[in-house]
Formats: structure tokens, C-alpha cells, sequence
């Protein structure tokens, strides 16, 4: 028996006898045929370490289904299981890389005490680290003379690192993106100039990019 519909299906037969010619009563039997459930696709997401993901809404052509699901990796914030629509959780990642979270979806159909399951469906859940950039020494040099370059490190690999400086006077650039090559400071006043460089270490990956926390450190002439 198939059913193709998105509902049950009850056949009745009836079910005739004749002996002789002489006809018995007849009698029926019937059968419930349950659809088959399915689950619409759910779209990939990408996310920064510690912001919230969008709200998961399962969905099928088969009204009454069941969506049971599983998490392969729990860190990320998610039960390792659940059942019917996800909720809005914040995503977490601690690690210096991505952590990619496959949960697959499976519709399960309940009708006359028999249940039906369908093809599950997977879609995943892509959390990036949070960049960082370390510590770096402030400097103090004479006039004309040449700095320490700045190589920039942080716990992500493939962070990029972007400055911003207060003050262009000094021979640096107002912003730049990488490391700082030695330069040869200048100051033709009549007192120090400092200036502040601000560092933001970002990181992108699928599309998404996460900047972390910037740090500031000064180089005076």
C-alpha cells in the first residue's frame, strides 16, 4: 500500500464468501496508511564566539510531525539532542579556531499507535574564535631616530591585524593594516609627541568576520 498524500489513508475492504451458491456474510477489514513525514531544508549559520544564533523553526508538509534532533558537538552550546524547534542559544567557541556543529534533523509521523519516519536532513552551525592581539611594549625614541619594528601575535592563526595612530606627526602612518616596519621618528618640536596606536585583531571566516578586544600602546618621539 503507498500513500503519497501529506495525511492518512483509510481502505476498507470488504470481504465477500459464497458456498454452494449460497452467499455468507460478508465482513471488512480496514487499514490506516500513514503518510511518510519530511522536514524543509534549514539553512547554514556562521557566527562569532559568543553571540546568538537565529531561532530554528522545523517545518514539513506532513502536519503533526515530529522533529527530533542531534548535535554532534555539544561545545558549541547546544544539547547534545532535543526534540521539535531550537530557540535562540549563544554560541560558544573556546578554542583558536572554528568548531563546526552538524546537527541532523529527523521527522517522525505518530498516527493509530504506528510511527512513521522520514529522510532526515542535516544543516550546520559554524562558530569562529575570538581574535586576539597581544601585549605589545611601549617605545620612547629621540628625534630621527629609528623604532623597534612591531610584529603583532595573537591565539588566532590567520588574524589580521588592524591600527589605527593618533598621531601622523611622528613618521607612521594614521592607519594601516599588519605589522609595523621600523620607521624613522620625527619630532621637530620643543617637547615630546606620543602617539597611540590602537590595535583590532579580526578574523573571517565563511563569510563571517569577528573582531576581538583592541589594545592601545604608545610610541613617544
Amino acid at each position: 500500500l503507498t500513500n503519497t498524500t501529506n495525511a492518512p489513508i483509510t481502505v476498507t475492504f470488504t470481504i465477500t464468501s459464497d458456498f454452494n451458491g449460497c452467499p455468507g456474510l460478508p465482513i471488512t477489514a480496514t487499514v490506516v496508511v500513514n503518510p511518510i513525514p519530511t522536514v524543509n531544508a534549514v539553512a547554514n549559520q556562521v557566527l562569532c564566539n559568543n553571540t546568538s544564533t537565529a531561532a530554528i523553526t522545523f517545518s514539513g508538509a506532513v502536519a503533526g510531525t515530529v522533529y527530533n534532533w542531534t548535535n554532534n558537538t555539544p561545545s558549541i552550546g547546544l544539547a547534545a539532542s532535543g526534540s521539535g524547534d531550537i530557540a535562540s542559544f549563544t554560541a560558544t567557541n573556546a578554542s583558536n579556531a572554528p568548531v563546526v556543529a552538524t546537527i541532523t534533523v529527523t521527522p517522525g509521523y505518530t498516527n493509530a499507535g504506528t510511527t512513521c519516519t522520514g529522510t532526515p536532513r542535516t544543516f550546520t552551525i559554524t562558530v569562529n574564535p575570538t581574535p586576539t592581539v597581544d601585549p605589545v611594549a611601549n617605545q620612547a625614541v629621540c628625534n630621527n631616530a629609528p623604532t623597534t619594528a612591531v610584529n603583532f601575535t595573537g591565539f588566532v592563526p590567520g588574524t589580521v591585524y588592524n591600527w589605527t595612530n593618533s598621531d601622523p606627526s611622528i613618521g607612521l602612518a594614521a592607519s594601516g593594516t599588519g605589522n609595523i616596519a621600523s620607521f624613522t621618528a620625527t619630532n621637530p618640536g620643543t617637547a615630546p609627541v606620543t602617539a597611540t596606536i590602537t590595535v583590532t585583531p579580526s578574523y573571517t571566516n565563511a563569510g563571517t568576520t569577528c573582531t576581538g578586544t583592541p589594545i592601545t600602546f604608545d610610541i613617544t618621539v
